[in-house]
């Protein structure tokens, strides 16, 4: 499988063509802006695979806020992307858009860079956007009734295919 990948450095934008896995750590560490496509449901309905892009930019452990989306390496050393649900003494938590359980602690060097923009349709949208904003921060809020929304939803689904 060949994989496009995009990074963006000081203006200078390079295309790579892969085929195996790309040092994404390496590229973040080197200060670009990389652009890739998320894979699986944990950030839905934020991210559906194979459509939406995130443009990650390198992390900065210091400014680290709540409710920010942010690329992590796990212990097993799988790349995660979700968001910060708590910044605690002890560590960071994390939780995606289409989950309920939160992760952590993590360590703040775990963090490897930070949603600045997400791409879908082609249409680039940054994270200050305000109806970005107001939408993340409206769902993060209603973590601990996604299970019992996802459930309604489904059901009047079922309700209207009938």
């Amino acid at each position: 499988m060949l994989y496009r990948f995009k990074a963006e450095n000081k203006g200078t934008e390079k295309t790579i063509m892969a085929e195996e896995q790309i040092d994404i750590e390496q590229l973040l560490r080197d200060g670009y802006t990389i652009q890739i496509k998320p894979q699986g449901y944990s950030m839905y309905p934020m991210f559906v695979p194979d459509r939406d892009e995130a443009v990650i930019a390198p992390a900065d452990g210091n400014k680290l806020r709540r409710g920010q989306v942010v690329l992590y390496r796990r212990k097993n050393r799988l790349l995660v992307l979700h968001r910060l649900w708590k910044v605690r003494p002890e560590g960071l938590y994390m939780v995606g858009d289409n989950q309920t359980e939160v992760e952590g602690p993590l360590h703040q060097e775990q963090v490897l860079g930070i949603l600045e923009a997400f791409v879908r349709k082609g249409r680039r949208i940054s994270v200050r956007h305000p109806i970005y904003r107001f939408c993340s921060g409206l769902w993060l809020w209603m973590r601990p009734m996604r299970h019992r929304i996802a459930v309604i939803i489904h059901f009047l689904k079922k309700m209207i295919r009938k």
